[in-house]
Formats: C-alpha cells, structure tokens, sequence
C-alpha cells in the first residue's frame, strides 16, 4: 500500500485533484448491472481502504465496495483549502483524523512552517502517519506532494519528510515539489525553495520536481481554453490537472493489474544511481487537460509519442538534456492496450541512437 501526503494549499488541491482522477478511473472500469466488477481488489487497496460504515470495521479485499476512503493525510496551516474540501463531493473520502491544520497560516516563511509548525504538530503528525501505517499490510512508499515557495509547503512539507525518514527510514519516500515561476508573487519564495530543496537532498528517495513556468508553457501551448487572463492570473486549474495527472500515470502501476507492472519503489531502485543524485526529470504526452485523461487529445502515432516524451516541450521542467547534459537512466511508462513490444523496443533503439547521449558505465540504463 501507498500513503499519499499533501501539504499546503497547492499540495492539498493537486492532491484531491488526484483523488478524483484515481477515482474516475477506477469508475470507468465497474458497471452497476454487473456486481463482480465492483469489487474492491488487490489492485484498489494500494490506494484506498473498503469501511462497512454501518460497523465501521474495515473490510479485506477481495470484497464488494462499501465506503472508500483515501490512504492519505492532509495538512494546511490554513484551513481554507481544507474546509473547501469538506464542502465538495470528495468528502466521504476521508475521515476527520486524516485532516490537520491550523488557522494563521505560516506567513510564506520557511522557519515558521518548518520549526515553528513542525515543533507543534509533530506529534499529532506522528499519530497520523502511524494510523494509516498500521492500516496496511505492507508499507510500500509515501507519496508527498506540496509547494516549494509557500511557508506550509516548503516548511512543513520538508519537516513531514524529515519525520517519515526518521519513523520509516525503510520505506520508500517519492516527493512531487512544485517550484514557484520566475515572475511568483512572494517575494520570499526563493528563499523558500533553497532551504527545502536541501532537505529534499538529504531525506528524499525519488524527486521527481516540476516547475510553475513549464507548467504554463505547456497549458498556453495545448490548450487555448485556459490561457493566462488580461489580469496576469494563472491557470492553476489545468496547471494542477498536469501534476495530477502525472502521479496517476507514475502511480497506474499499483492501482491495476498487468503483466508488466512495476512497484513505485522500483522507480528509484532502477533511476537513481546514488542516493543523492535522486531528481528526476519528468515528461507526460499528450498533456491532459480535461477531468478525465481519456479525454485527453491523443497523439498520431507511436512514433510520435516517443518523439514527445523527450521533447522539452512536454518536460515539467525547465532544462535540456537533449542538448546540455547526457542521462544517467531513463524510464517510460506507457498505457495502452494496443503497443506492441515491437514498437517500444524499435523507437527505443531510435531514440539511442538519434536523440539520447547516455553515461558510458550505464549505456543501457533504460526501463
């Protein structure tokens, strides 16, 4: 099982955003008129727990589907975000427990969310972490998403990973930062980031970083409905569909069965040459938009969906290995019904050759 972490406003909206994709997903698979489609199996227990509510005992898989709740934690120092979540249709999906916060807010300050919170709620943090962890059967990795420039995020955020190093120092801990653009409004947002990115260094295992600037290049690139407005606002809503949408695709692995899955912590096992050399960048194709990504425009060919997976025009990142740098491992996970292994082991020969320099003592680092 896998618990996932959201801290701070962006970590909590890009997480439930999350939630819901996951859940739509997992929808589109059952059907009313047929019982033994909806069940809750191996596959669904990674992320959520079954409760009979009318005993409120939890339920083992394989079982019929009762009330699903979300293997999560969820922590704000302002409850706004949180308190909108309990108002919306995501609301059966967690128990009160699983909400921690506050009312003041850490002031867009790195030490007031990192010590001054962290000393505070460190052992209700602890309590929490140790319920949902004593709820699985078999830890597998937490997933930890926040922001890099607010005070909550980036402070707290670093804390709670800080923590889970110390109380599970064996389990894998996978974080989603989401760095501030260059033109962020909060002046002390750079700030912010150099502190928590050496914590990310120090207690992560996997990183996998993405950038408020890729994300609006990419959002003004593909989709003309939600371009900045007159008013130099962002849109933060299909900005945050991306980042969903990339942890429900890293993640698709252990929420289905197939014969070529992988577990999340074989991510890292197989990307990360060194412990502290653990970022990853990260690209997804073609780039959703819609609530859901089978809404998502598709792309011609197999061909072309190898070609845009290394173009930086789909990278939640701002850098260019293509042309600056060589990689060290690389690793692509793909959805479909309909790829042959062919293909895959053709483009990827192409690609070798054509497009990717590679460290020479890791030249077939691919997955």
């Amino acid at each position: 099982q896998n618990i996932v972490v959201q801290v701070g406003q962006c970590g909590s909206q890009i997480g439930c955003r999350f939630w819901d994709l996951a859940l739509r997903e997992h929808a589109s698979l059952m059907s009313p008129t047929n019982a033994k489609k909806c069940i809750y199996d191996a596959s669904m227990n990674a992320f959520f727990r079954n409760i009979d509510s009318s005993k409120n005992t939890p339920l083992a898989y394989p079982s019929p589907i009762h009330t699903l709740k979300a293997r999560a934690v969820l922590v704000d120092m302002e409850e706004g975000v949180l308190r909108s979540i309990l108002a919306s249709p995501l609301r059966d999906l967690f128990e009160g427990e699983q909400f921690i916060r506050d009312v003041s807010g850490a002031g867009n300050n790195w030490a007031v969310g990192n010590r001054f919170y962290g000393g505070k709620y460190r052992n209700v943090l602890s309590e929490e972490i140790r319920r949902q962890a004593e709820q699985c059967d078999s830890l597998q990795s937490f997933m930890l998403i926040h922001s890099m420039g607010g005070g909550t995020g980036s402070g707290l955020g670093t804390f709670i990973l800080g923590l889970l190093d110390e109380m599970y120092p064996k389990v894998c801990r996978i974080v989603t930062p989401v760095y501030p653009s260059k033109d962020d409004d909060v002046i002390t947002s750079p700030y912010n980031s150099v502190l928590a990115t050496r914590e990310l260094t120090e207690h992560a295992d996997c990183v996998i970083p993405v950038d408020n600037d890729s994300l609006i290049d990419i959002v003004a690139r593909c989709d003309s409905s939600s371009k900045p407005k007159d008013d130099g606002r962002h849109p933060f809503d299909s900005m945050n569909t991306i980042v969903a949408n990339l942890i429900l695709n890293l993640t698709s692995s252990s929420r289905f069965d197939g014969p070529l899955n992988v577990d999340l912590s074989e991510i890292p096992m197989n990307l990360v040459p060194y412990p502290r050399i653990h970022y990853l960048i990260s690209s997804q194709v073609p780039a959703p938009f819609k609530t859901s990504a089978a809404n998502s425009s598709i792309p011609r060919n197999t061909n072309q969906i190898f070609r845009d997976a290394l173009s930086p025009h789909y990278q939640t990142l701002r850098v260019r290995p293509q042309t600056d740098g060589v990689y060290i491992a690389c690793g692509m996970i793909l959805r479909s019904k309909t790829i042959q292994m062919s293909d895959i082991r053709r483009n990827i020969d192409m690609l070798k050759l054509k497009h990717m320099k590679f460290v020479k003592w890791n030249e077939d680092g691919w997955k």
